[in-house]
């Protein structure tokens, strides 16, 4: 076993729902906002900060040991002229050409902040089923960061909430404008980080190979109805990572110091007879149908 002490892995974390309405049990304070600034509907503003909707707290990181001591590897920034160098004496270049570079100061970098470096400003209004799903980032929570803006924010909200539109401006995260998607949630509001134009890349080019033609009406038939079978709610606590856990599970296994399990080969999942096999999945036993929360 590496190292002498042993390492719990970490515990899921527990949700917590605030208890009423007050500002200091909406923010969730434990946690460091990703942006800090305005939401701003034309002259309507309010405080907000932003916080990320996922969690990648339950992942499992490996670090690098030398097998030999069994010591953490650190990764030390190297100069290949003069060796090892100190992280906080460098600075940041772009690259031109082949090792010619152009270096950025950060006085130079916070002059040509924008801006939407302190603004949400919501630029117009869409419905959700415009923005293609290719464009579709990462969730965040929109929350209040001052009770001074709370009035402001709940309009907002309720405004949305009728209308039934996603809200689209763009603000300054990581050194990046990004465009972002607004919609009401609940008692808040849910942003998304959308890609830019350039960051999709145009389906076209990657299925331009694929024939044009359809395939047997019959096999269709059949695969359609495989889809009403197997038809039924999203429920996200039935879909676990599996491969996570067996991760932990070998984890717990080389702690106690036994031989880790091999996992089956996965079988050979080959079709010759496209026909044949979709009469025999459509034979197949499929999990019952859940009925859909209320």
């Amino acid at each position: 076993m590496a190292g002498s002490r042993r390492k719990k892995l970490p515990a899921k974390p527990r949700r917590v729902r605030p208890a009423n309405d007050d500002i200091s049990d909406v923010t969730p304070k434990a946690r460091r906002p990703l942006w800090e600034g305005h939401l701003r509907l034309s002259l309507v503003s309010c405080a907000v900060a932003l916080y990320s909707a996922t969690t990648k707290t339950n992942d499992i990181s490996f670090h690098l040991l030398n097998p030999k001591t069994k010591n953490r590897i650190r990764m030390v920034p190297t100069d290949p002229d003069i060796g090892p160098v100190e992280r906080g004496d460098l600075v940041k270049g772009y690259e031109i050409e082949k090792n010619r570079y152009v270096i950025v100061t950060s006085d130079e970098l916070d002059a040509v902040k924008l801006e939407t470096t302190r603004t949400l400003d919501i630029e117009r209004f869409v419905d959700a089923a415009a923005i293609d799903r290719l464009f579709w980032n990462d969730p965040f929570y929109l929350v209040p960061s001052d009770k001074s803006g709370l009035d402001a924010y709940t309009v907002i909200r309720e405004a949305m909430t009728a209308t039934k539109r996603i809200a689209l401006g763009r603000l300054v995260m990581h050194t990046r404008e990004r465009l972002m998607a607004v919609e009401p949630r609940g008692r808040g509001l849910i942003a998304y980080s959308l890609r830019m134009r350039d960051e999709v890349v145009d389906p076209e080019t990657m299925f331009d190979e694929i024939p044009k033609e359809k395939p047997d009406p019959k096999m269709i038939s059949i695969a359609q109805m495989i889809i009403d079978q197997q038809q039924g709610a999203f429920e996200p606590d039935d879909f676990k990572d599996r491969y996570e856990a067996a991760l932990r599970a070998l984890i717990a296994r080389k702690e106690r110091g036994e031989k880790p399990v091999m996992a089956a080969a996965p079988r050979d999942t080959n079709v010759i007879d496209l026909m044949a096999a979709l009469k025999q999945s459509l034979k197949a036993k499929v999990p019952p149908k859940r009925r859909s929360a209320r």
